[in-house]
């Protein structure tokens, strides 16, 4: 027993000291720098010490034990962000037991994405294997469902939950009543689900009015027990965090942002599909737009076939801000690497490569507070990036290797590893 101790002592000792050892710089030198927030390096260097981005640039200095690694003829770009994401949360999205994106009871602001994240989910490595170093995680609001809780941006790479955690908090999840009543709906259906509606309604003023009741009597030292429902929601109420609402219709989007003027918040819209016929109202107040995915059909039957394709286009030009990710719930999980094809679907139909690219990068990170750290080729920012053989927005080119602060990440997927075992097969090996 003594022994085992001693052995286990002396290895946990190992291996904090090799925790210890900082990497060797490593200098990127050859590859088209893709920035982002000051245009592209033709054939430039980039110097990563520290987990940071130390310099970049046409020529850099770089430390004699550099790592020196020849990427010429390829592209760097900052890690992609996907900022309305499921991913650990969710396994495989028609298996009830592997999702756990929602609570139970209307009002739950107190629950934190990050807690429920599984670091050990086959959908992170897939998705990190296609570039995408970043997602933020909403939780789910129930059936009955309106406040969901607090969502977390993480980064694809850690044992714990806290290692992978970026920025906790990252703004107060809302998912706003619909206003969709099918029409065939027998009459008495078509009451009770307006009635569900208002229901919903009432519930997130009722809540907003307790919160706001309660930070009076927090101010004024009257609460003796924390409230944790409450306490969750304080910082929106003070501003401090945003509300992402998620809000599709047009419809939804007017009531989202009217509640919003009315409660004093700062809202962000998450999916948004009709958010370009309010642009002029989200552009003179300054909210963000979130919006899905661009592979959807048209929502009535008389819009054009590419009313979805333009709708960040139509945005971008009226001059409201905008980030553009998947559509957020457990099947989208599972197609998270596919975000820079999301993004240049829209890119060809009026945003364009450049606005795209910002779409799922830096836009992302500025919206969620992090562009200090994170979306962009910048010196002194976490060394977060990926190098690709071409153009990102392009299936035909492949992300050939990912650094997410510094460290590089092993690019193995539950893919690549069938398809290594079932190449051993046709070349009649030993099954392994």
């Amino acid at each position: 027993m003594k022994r085992s101790i001693l052995a286990l002592a002396l290895a946990a000792l190992a291996a904090s000291a090799t925790a210890a050892t900082p990497a060797a710089p490593v200098l990127l030198h050859g590859a088209d720098l893709h920035t982002v927030s000051h245009g592209v390096i033709a054939g430039g260097e980039l110097l990563i010490a520290d987990g940071r981005i130390a310099a970049l640039g046409a020529k850099v200095d770089a430390p004699a034990d550099a790592q020196r690694i020849d990427v010429s003829g390829k592209r760097i770009y900052p890690g992609l962000i996907a900022a309305n994401s499921v991913l650990g949360l969710t396994e495989v999205s028609a298996v009830r037991a592997t999702n756990d994106m929602a609570e139970a009871g209307a009002v739950t602001p107190e629950v934190r994405a990050e807690v429920a994240v599984n670091p050990d989910t086959e959908l992170w490595p897939v998705a990190r294997a296609n570039g995408v170093t970043g997602a933020l995680i909403l939780p789910r609001a129930g059936r009955d469902g309106v406040i969901a809780g607090r969502a977390a941006l993480m980064q694809p790479d850690g044992w714990t939950a806290e290692q992978m955690t970026v920025k906790s908090a990252a703004g107060l999840v809302v998912a706003w009543p619909s206003d969709r009543v099918p029409e065939w709906l027998p009459q008495a259906a078509r009451d009770r689900a307006k009635e569900a509606q208002q229901k919903k309604r009432d519930a997130l003023a009722k809540a907003f009015a307790d919160a706001r009741a309660y930070a009076v009597a927090k101010a004024a030292g009257t609460v003796r027990v924390p409230d944790l429902r409450w306490e969750a929601m304080l910082p929106a109420l003070e501003r401090r965090e945003p509300v992402l609402l998620l809000a599709d219709s047009a419809v939804e989007i007017r009531d989202a942002l009217a509640f919003a003027e009315r409660e004093k918040l700062r809202p962000v819209i998450v999916g948004g599909g009709d958010a370009w016929r309010l642009a002029a109202t989200l552009k003179a107040q300054d909210v963000p737009v979130i919006l899905g995915s661009s592979h959807n059909l048209p929502k009535r039957r008389w819009e054009a076939y590419d009313s979805v394709f333009a709708a960040a286009g139509k945005l971008a030009a009226a001059g409201v801000r905008i980030a553009i990710a998947n559509d957020g719930d457990g099947m989208a999980a599972s197609f998270e690497r596919n975000l820079p094809y999301q993004a240049a679907s829209y890119a060809a139909f009026g945003l364009g490569e450049e606005g795209a690219l910002r779409a799922i990068t830096l836009a992302p990170a500025e919206i969620l507070g992090v562009a200090d750290r994170l979306g962009s080729l910048d010196v002194g920012k976490q060394a977060t990036l990926f190098v690709a053989s071409g153009d990102v927005l392009d299936a035909r080119n492949a992300v050939e290797r990912v650094w997410i602060d510094g460290r590089e990440v092993d690019l193995t997927t539950k893919h690549t590893r069938l398809y290594d075992k079932y190449q051993s097969k046709y070349r009649g090996e030993p099954k392994p």
